[in-house]
């Protein structure tokens, strides 16, 4: 059978011609009244599908049962169709079963997420995303749902903010063991162990990641709070500093809040002291600043506003 674009007869091809925001109606609700947003997609139904991205956008996610990435993927696509409300139809391709099918669509590789409106293919993806990024994705066409739950990162992030560093570590676990690949869960979950004072679980974490992500800057950051960390001053330490004003004390008070994550007061703490005594510990004050702008990358804005404000001290 040949595929074809319902309003030109000619076979699918990607519409250039297509609108930023896919056209969006709700799908032809059931019988007994909920919308159906999930359907599988065969032979006998592909054509009735496209003609039907005429009045709803159609998601087609490309699976194969063999496919680790794809079993991932799925429920996390079924979950976002059943919350967009029929903003959008979900449509599965097995192509193990669909094999003729899948080469008119020019899948190579899957899970192949392709989003088709108006008889047109708008834009795809591949691989199993995070949720957060298929969210995003979303987004570009879709406006997002006004009751949409947080995404787990936001979650952890909240969690975190909280003080509550356990479930923010279950959460990166989970979605670690959900993505083998992504490494930016496993750095998440080693700043999570960090959290938890977990130094010893975090730097395993960190040392399995492979060699290009294992000397990021994201990495490097945590490592570096694990080093913080194990070079600042204990709570007992910081009190038995008491009313202290010297260089030594300026110093710890600083590292202190770096450590605990409060860069900003310990960035300017760090810029006072060298202000004041460049030749503490051995320019210990701008050592231990560009090692936190190593820490935060090039691109925070804190590495940025700081970074500035030390060029112009120096020079």
């Amino acid at each position: 059978m040949s595929i074809v674009d319902p309003r030109t007869g000619e076979p699918l091809t990607a519409d250039t011609s297509a609108p930023q925001e896919a056209q969006s109606q709700p799908a032809q609700a059931e019988a007994g009244g909920a919308p159906e947003v999930i359907i599988d997609v065969d032979a006998s139904n592909i054509q009735q599908v496209l003609e039907l991205s005429m009045q709803v956008p159609v998601l087609l996610d490309c699976w194969a049962p063999w496919c680790g990435p794809c079993k991932n993927l799925m429920p996390v696509l079924e979950k976002l169709a059943r919350e967009y409300q029929g903003a959008f139809l979900l449509a599965k391709l097995n192509i193990d079963e669909n094999q003729e099918i899948a080469a008119q669509l020019g899948v190579r590789s899957v899970p192949d997420v392709k989003l088709v409106s108006q008889g047109g293919l708008v834009d795809h993806f591949q691989g199993a995303l995070p949720e957060k990024e298929i969210r995003e994705w979303l987004g570009r066409y879709f406006p997002a749902p006004e009751d949409a739950p947080a995404s787990p990162e936001d979650q952890a992030a909240e969690a975190l903010a909280a003080g509550d560093a356990a479930t923010a570590r279950a959460i990166y676990q989970e979605l670690s063991q959900q993505y083998p690949d992504h490494t930016p869960y496993q750095v998440e979950l080693a700043r999570t162990l960090v959290a938890e004072g977990r130094a010893d679980e975090a730097r395993n974490v960190l040392d399995n990641l492979p060699p290009e992500e294992r000397d990021a800057a994201p990495a490097r950051g945590v490592r570096a709070s694990i080093e913080f960390g194990e070079e600042a001053p204990s709570t007992e330490e910081l009190a038995a500093l008491g009313e202290r004003d010297d260089s030594e004390a300026q110093y710890l008070r600083a590292l202190r809040r770096v450590a605990d994550g409060d860069y900003e007061p310990g960035l300017e703490g760090l810029l006072a002291l060298m202000k004041a005594d460049r030749a503490y510990g051995d320019d210990a004050a701008r050592k231990t600043l560009l090692r936190v702008f190593d820490a935060l990358g090039a691109d925070h804005p804190l590495t940025v506003s700081y970074r500035r404000k030390l060029f112009a001290m120096l020079y």
